[in-house]
């Protein structure tokens, strides 16, 4: 069975950097993963969005690239893996919350922002096939270690929404460092929230 989703249409290049909130009438299911999914970031950013169920992405595996300062590490990716498994969370997103969730990724309009909208299939605990967006990393670089704090966060968040002990298991094992200030830094303090370009 395959879920009916109106996915998020394609935007036009443009000359503002980043997208204009603009009212949607029709939801859209997102492919939620990694730190997003946690659901103290999503209140963090006043988004509400409406959990439809867990489900994995298949061949690809959670991995981290790039730098931010707001957690002094790299960020998290979705990087292709034959056989392996990317678990996440399928939010229904409706109006202003979805420009709300695409500025909180860094998509931006002229395609240069560190998300972009990618369209996905993803399999839930029944089988049943979804077709949802996923935020997909625009640059990912070589792989590196995020913060000691910044994967408990996506541990936290992977916890809180119930997905398979096998799974958060493997992702607490992932390699990491911890931070060398205390982290998240709040956007107020003048941190860079995307990629660094020197790494």
């Amino acid at each position: 069975m395959t879920s009916s989703v109106t996915l998020l249409s394609a935007r036009p290049p443009s000359s503002s950097k980043h997208a204009k909130p603009s009212p949607r009438r029709v939801p859209v299911l997102a492919f939620i993963y990694g730190a997003a999914m946690n659901p103290a970031w999503l209140a963090e950013r006043g988004i509400r969005a409406e959990r439809v169920t867990l489900a994995r992405l298949p061949d690809h595996r959670l991995s981290f690239h790039g730098y931010t300062q707001v957690w002094d590490g790299a960020e998290e990716a979705a990087l292709p893996a034959p056989g392996q498994a990317l678990w996440g969370v399928i939010y229904k997103v409706s109006g202003l919350d979805v420009d709300r969730l695409d500025a909180a990724q860094g998509v931006r309009l002229n395609g240069t922002g560190t998300y972009f909208h990618y369209p996905v299939e993803v399999i839930d605990a029944e089988g049943a096939v979804h077709t949802a967006v996923m935020y997909r990393k625009a640059a990912l670089r070589d792989e590196r270690a995020p913060s000691t704090e910044y994967l408990a966060y996506v541990v936290e968040g992977a916890k809180a929404c119930g997905l398979p002990a096998d799974y958060v298991e493997a992702v607490s094992a992932i390699a990491s460092v911890p931070a060398a200030y205390p982290v998240p830094l709040k956007a107020n303090s003048g941190a860079q929230t995307a990629d660094s370009d020197c790494c």
